[in-house]
C-alpha cells in the first residue's frame, strides 16, 4: 500500500500523473489519498496531518509525501524506513512530526537516478520524477539503500513548532492546525488532561472543557479532546477561526480548575 499526501488538489492532472506513474512501475499497487487539499506551500500542515494519519495504516507502508516549495532547488529528496514502513518526500520538515513519535531506522537521499522516471527529472515536479517512481520501487522490494546515499538523522530538516509548556496552574500552548471545518488544533495534548477540569483562554474568551460537540448550545465555544489526541477549539455548527479570528501559531491558555 502507498499513501499520497500533497497540496496539489484535485483540479489539476498532478496526482493522476503521479499515480499514473506508480502503475507504470507496478500495476498491482494499492494507492490511498490522505488529502491533496494541503494549503499550498504549507508544510506545517502537511506534517500535522501525516503524524496523525500514519498510525492507521499496516506495517510496510509507503507514505508518499508532496508539498514542496523548495522543489528544483537545493533541497534533499529522501525516503526513510522506520518502525511503520517508509517515507518518501522532500527533506523540508515534512516528516518531522511523524518522526519525533517513531524515529528514523535508516535514510537516505534519493541520488541513483536507475530508480527516478527519468534521469533528467523536472526541475517543477519531483512528485512525478522522482518520488512517485521511487514509492513504487520501495513498494515494491527494492532495498532502501539501493536508492541513494545513507545520511544521518540529525542532518534532517526540522520545523521550528513551538511545544506546548507545563506550568503550576495549566499548559501554555499554541494552535498548530486549523482543519476543513474551522476548528482550532492546538499543541496540547490530551494526555496531559486525564481527571482534570479545565478551561481554555483564547481569542478574548474564556471556553469549557468538554467532552462533546452536544455539550455547549449551537453556536457556542467548547474545547475537547478531539479524535486525534490535541485538544481542540471549536464552535457547535460554526467556524471557530471565522468567529474567533484566531491562526496557526497564536497563543493559548489551558487553566486547570482543579
Amino acid at each position: 500500500m502507498i499513501t499520497m499526501l500533497s497540496d496539489f488538489g484535485d483540479r489539476d492532472i498532478y496526482v493522476g500523473v503521479m499515480k499514473g506513474v506508480i502503475s507504470q512501475i507496478n500495476p498491482e499497487l494499492r494507492v490511498i489519498d490522505l488529502t491533496h487539499q494541503i494549503p499550498p506551500q504549507n508544510i506545517a500542515a502537511a506534517r500535522f496531518c501525516l503524524m496523525n494519519a500514519y498510525p492507521y495504516f499496516p506495517n510496510g507502508t509507503v507514505h508518499l509525501a508532496v508539498v514542496d516549495p523548495g522543489v528544483g532547488g537545493r533541497r534533499r529528496a529522501i525516503a526513510v524506513e522506520f518502525a511503520n514502513g517508509f517515507l518518501v518526500g522532500p527533506d523540508n520538515g515534512i516528516f518531522s512530526g511523524l518522526l519525533s513519535q517513531s524515529p528514523a531506522n535508516a535514510i537516505v537521499e534519493l541520488t541513483n537516478p536507475d530508480y527516478w522516471r527519468t534521469p533528467q527529472p523536472s526541475k517543477t515536479f519531483h512528485g512525478r520524477d522522482i518520488f512517485a517512481p521511487i514509492a513504487a520501487h520501495l513498494k515494491s522490494g527494492v532495498p532502501l539503500t539501493e536508492l541513494g546515499n545513507l545520511i544521518d538523522s540529525a542532518a534532517l530538516v526540522q520545523l521550528d513548532i513551538t511545544e506546548s509548556i507545563l506550568t503550576k496552574t495549566g499548559i501554555v500552548g499554541s494552535i498548530q492546525y486549523i482543519d476543513h471545518f474551522g476548528n482550532l488544533v492546538t499543541n496540547i495534548p490530551g494526555s496531559d488532561l486525564q481527571g482534570k477540569t479545565w478551561c481554555v483562554k483564547a481569542g478574548g474568551l474564556i471556553i469549557r472543557g468538554c467532552e462533546t460537540y452536544s455539550d455547549v448550545k449551537v453556536r457556542d465555544a467548547i474545547a475537547l479532546v478531539e479524535s486525534h489526541g490535541w485538544v481542540e477549539i471549536a464552535i457547535n455548527s460554526g467556524n471557530a477561526q471565522s468567529q474567533l479570528r484566531l491562526q496557526v501559531g497564536d497563543r493559548v491558555e489551558l487553566a486547570f480548575e482543579n
